[in-house]
């Protein structure tokens, strides 16, 4: 029994790509079928005028097959290898979502 356990870790971990690097939060924007686009704020500062900025920046991220994302939920990204011309993050967990 253990040993299956086992295997079936192992079959979960070669299926994953291995993630490093930078961890994000951010909200769901868009969705489409292998990846979302994640939307956050950040605070960047402007010394010519000495003030604080807001700027929103959108990263794209792959969605693991074991993960229901939807277009609203609250989730933590990745980086990663780069998988493909704009995806270089993956999708982590799940944090929150618009309640119904």
């Amino acid at each position: 029994m253990k040993m299956k356990e086992k295997k079936k870790e192992k079959k979960v971990m070669k299926s994953l790509v291995s993630t490093r690097g930078r961890i994000f939060q951010g909200e769901v924007i868009k969705k489409f079928e292998n990846r979302v686009v994640i939307e956050f704020t950040r605070t960047i500062y402007i010394p010519k005028y000495e003030r604080f900025s807001k700027k929103k920046t959108k990263l794209h991220a792959r969605i693991p097959e074991d993960l229901k994302v939807e277009v609203g939920d609250y989730v933590k990204i990745r980086e990663c290898r780069p998988l493909s011309k704009i995806v270089n993050f993956m999708v982590i967990e799940t944090i929150g979502g618009i309640e119904k």
